[in-house]
This record gives C-alpha cells, sequence and structure tokens, in this order.
C-alpha cells in the first residue's frame, strides 16, 4: 500500500500535491485523531491512550479535558500522565516546573510520562514510559523556551519501561 501511495503523490502537480495535506487534516480530524495542528503531539497522545487503552496489562486511560495543565490523560486509577512525542531524540518541553538552581522543592505535577517516538514517517517507533522521580533525573533545561524537556539517550531509555 505504502508503494502505491507514493507512487500516486509522485505523479501529482506541485498545487495538488500540497492540497493532500489539508485532506489529511481534515480526516485526522474526523476520526477523532487529532483537534489541532499540533499533528506530532496529537497522535502521540491518540496513540497512547489507543495502546494503553487494548492492552489488559497495562492502566485504562482516558484523554484529559482541554486545557488541563501538566497532564494529557488520566488513568481510571486517578493516575496522571504527561504524554510528549517525537520525531527525534527531544521531547517537546514541560511547563510550570522551577528553573535551574532553584531551591524549592519541585510540586509533582503527574505520576508518569510517557514518550511516544515515532520513525520520520510518522509510523511508531516505541512507546516509553517513566516515573515522575526518573523524570526529575532525566530532565534538561531548555534555555531558548525557558522549560525542561527530555532527550531519548541510552541511560534515560534504560529508566523506562518499554511499552511498545
Amino acid at each position: 500500500m505504502k508503494d502505491e501511495i507514493v507512487e500516486k503523490l509522485k505523479i501529482m502537480d506541485d498545487t495538488s500535491l500540497v492540497s493532500v495535506y489539508g485532506y489529511w487534516m481534515d480526516e485526522l480530524k474526523g476520526r477523532g485523531m487529532i483537534r489541532t495542528k499540533n499533528v506530532i503531539g496529537e497522535l502521540g497522545e491518540y496513540f497512547a491512550i489507543k495502546y494503553y487503552k487494548e492492552n489488559p496489562k497495562l492502566p485504562k486511560l482516558q484523554a484529559a479535558p482541554t486545557g488541563t495543565q501538566n497532564i494529557d490523560a488520566i488513568s481510571i486509577n486517578g493516575d496522571r500522565y504527561a504524554i510528549k512525542s517525537t520525531t527525534t531524540k527531544g521531547t517537546g518541553v514541560f511547563y510550570g516546573l522551577y528553573e535551574p538552581n532553584s531551591d524549592l522543592l519541585e510540586v509533582q505535577k503527574f505520576e508518569y510520562v510517557i514518550i511516544v517516538q515515532f520513525n520520520k514517517d510518522v509510523s511508531l517507533n516505541a512507546i516509553y514510559q517513566l516515573s515522575w522521580e526518573k523524570f526529575l533525573k532525566h530532565k534538561r533545561w531548555h534555555s531558548r523556551v525557558r522549560a525542561w524537556n527530555l532527550t531519548l539517550r541510552r541511560d534515560l531509555i534504560e529508566d523506562c519501561v518499554k511499552i511498545f
């Protein structure tokens, strides 16, 4: 199927090829897979929640209400999950945490981080779960946006539970 799609895309003129993006976005929204134009972030949330729901060994997750700060999903047991997606080695940022060298004790924002790693073609590569404590150990300061993120390095992956 992939080869057929690629061949069809190759014969399209430039204007038609660009318009495919709009139809694709409409279809993703129509299926309830995304709500905004943050495609990678929303697809990560969608696939993480779907995978957790479909796996009987994992807690059932539901999406947090739109606008909820710091978390993207909640388990039926009340555990809070932040979900970050990436097509590279770095995740999106975590706002609302103290800056480096703060003497203040960090208030726990969630119990777990789920990291959804996509391949370059946006196919699912891996889903990792990291506890709050391990998140604090591995978070890195992103000075340009003045927030924290995670880098998928070997030591972080070793501290994660690989879900997919």
